[in-house]
């Protein structure tokens, strides 16, 4: 199993859904940066559960401490160790049905490859609950990622078959927060939010997409021909439990596309090299271009759900009927826009750091 990510700037994160706690650890971080609890915990408040038709009942305060790395208000270059105890768990829920896998989740999966001795509340370590984990990193690549004046941003693009109106950055930045479904289109959210408020009175659920900008974001970074910057990226958002594809710029829209439909030309202006699109996503050959990075997520309806399926006992090795009657969020998409965020960063402030971007303490 691989718990870490990234090469200098590296992610290790830790926890169950139901066990004690979740968490991160970060080794790479440079000293010398203002950091404390105050930073992280408004990016944590993002991804709760919310008041929200779309989120789950199970509403945790994700109180983050930090263990070690920071002193004085300032990180001092060992490891950065932060974590959230796990507080509203209901284990108990999970026992009827521990050999009942819940059809489009990992339950079976786990179960095989780890012999039966996974924890298995809650998904355990497949548990969305370990995106708090990843937003914890974020955090710190964010700020890493602000001192080279690169910007991340995600909002949600589509929910269900609603999709919405493509928009300039600013505007984004100016609507999507404000936005309980964290779209920047406000007749599209309306939109959804009737969607998702139908779906949950079926006892059903749906997904999305999730789109993810950083901006001035410098041309260079990307180590192929394995590492590439777009590579990583779909990588690390594909750790993120319920994405289920990644597309960059036009994506799989370019297969209708002739290359001179395609194609981004070059450009020189007050002396430096721009593209006159982006259909890219700011990357080529795996290297940044130097225009925005811009990537889609894919996001998958929530695999409980409260109608009837069809799975298996794993001990009677029977047919069974499973309906899940837990605290489930009809909708993930709004609160995995956070995470998507912060996995860009984290990404992003890695390949910076092997860039030679960052610099070992910071004054």
């Amino acid at each position: 199993m691989t718990n870490s990510f990234g090469k200098l700037f590296a992610v290790t994160v830790f926890g169950e859904s139901h066990g004690r706690c979740v968490g991160a650890v970060i080794d790479g971080c440079p000293a010398g940066l203002p950091f404390n609890e105050a930073d992280i915990q408004p990016e944590l408040d993002r991804r709760r559960a919310g008041a929200s038709a779309a989120s789950t009942s199970r509403v945790e305060e994700d109180k983050v401490e930090i263990l070690s790395g920071v002193f004085n208000g300032f990180t001092t270059g060992a490891p950065l160790m932060m974590i959230i105890w796990n507080k509203d768990v209901a284990p108990a829920d999970y026992e009827k049905n521990r050999f009942l896998p819940r059809p489009g989740h990992a339950d079976y999966s786990a179960f095989i490859k780890y012999g039966g001795f996974n924890d298995y509340r809650g998904g355990g370590m497949f548990s969305g609950r370990l995106t708090a984990s990843f937003v914890m990193a974020g955090t710190v690549a964010k700020k890493l990622l602000s001192r080279l004046g690169i910007e991340v941003l995600a909002h949600t693009v589509a929910i269900g078959g609603i999709a919405a109106e493509p928009l300039a950055f600013e505007k984004i930045k100016e609507n999507a927060e404000q936005d309980s479904l964290r779209c920047a289109d406000a007749d599209a959210s309306k939109k959804m939010m009737r969607l998702i408020e139908q779906v949950k009175k079926e006892g059903d659920s749906v997904g999305g997409i999730i789109e993810g900008i950083a901006r001035n974001v410098p041309a260079g970074l990307g180590e192929p021909p394995f590492d590439t910057l777009d590579g990583e990226l779909a990588k690390a958002l594909l750790a993120i439990p319920a994405v289920k594809g990644v597309e960059f710029g036009n994506g799989f829209s370019t297969a209708r596309r002739k290359g001179s439909e395609n194609n981004d030309p070059f450009t020189v202006k007050d002396g430096k090299i721009f593209m006159l699109s982006n259909n890219a996503g700011g990357i080529l050959g795996g290297i940044s271009s130097g225009m925005s990075v811009v990537v889609r997520a894919v996001v998958k309806p929530t695999a409980s759900i409260a109608i009837d399926q069809t799975t298996v006992d794993l001990q009677k090795m029977t047919g069974a009927t499973l309906g899940v009657r837990g605290r489930h969020d009809v909708c993930i998409v709004p609160r995995a826009v956070p995470v998507v965020e912060a996995m860009m960063a984290v990404t992003i402030c890695d390949f910076a750091q092997r860039a030679g971007l960052v610099p070992g303490v910071i004054k």
